[in-house]
């Protein structure tokens, strides 16, 4: 029987370097150089699933595969898929890039999340995750995370982005941004730092770490 495993037991775990956690689940990205290589890389973990069914996202040169995703979360199943993956991908001569990954996730701020998601759902033509989350059935789009306010915000920024990446890649994303003229708002690392543009609008910058 498939069991639930932390974000912190899978990176702990042998035979995973190339994956990481991410809001999404755990993921990992191929640099297959064509598309015929990522036809074959493709076919390979089809052969490699036993039944799971992770989600695959084939491009002209890349080919990036996620586990675990919804309510369910990370279970010693995925960890066992993603190593059958990773050994696919050697075999086939692929390597993965960890620094190309990353979930983007669209945070709106709402007193009563139940009042305002179904406009949201309807809109955008997503399904509820849960009962804070909207997601994109097709998952192509960002998901939306309906964060409960104590008090109500009259200023900017009710709605602000979540970028989702590697706890190896975090601190060098956000000195990116700095150097690109952003600020730094607030720091909660390792889970998160908040950070703006020259006009404010923000940003977080989050990891699984401290979760």
């Amino acid at each position: 029987m498939s069991r639930p495993i932390t974000a912190q037991q899978f990176h702990d775990a042998d035979g995973v370097d190339d994956w990481r956690v991410v809001f999404e689940g755990a993921c990992a990205h191929f640099r297959t150089g064509t598309f015929a290589s990522g036809v074959a890389l493709v076919d390979a973990i089809g052969r490699v699933t036993e039944g799971r069914h992770p989600a695959v996202d084939l491009r002209p040169d890349s080919v990036t595969v996620r586990l675990g995703a919804g309510e369910g979360g990370i279970t010693d199943d995925d960890l066992a898929l993603a190593v059958r993956i990773s050994t696919a991908a050697r075999e086939l001569g692929v390597p993965a890039d960890p620094s190309a990954i990353q979930t983007v996730q669209i945070a709106i701020d709402a007193m009563v999340g139940p009042d305002v998601m179904p406009f949201w759902r309807a809109v955008l033509g997503y399904r509820e995750l849960g009962e804070e989350d909207l997601v994109d059935p097709h998952g192509r789009g960002p998901s939306l995370w309906f964060q409960v306010m104590d008090a109500p915000r009259s200023q900017r920024n009710r709605i602000h982005v979540d970028v989702s990446v590697p706890h190896d890649q975090a601190e060098a994303r956000v000195a990116a941004a700095l150097a690109a003229g952003g600020r730094l708002v607030s720091a909660h690392a390792p889970q998160y730092w908040t950070l703006a543009d020259s006009e404010g609008n923000e940003v977080d910058v989050a990891t699984w770490q401290g979760r």
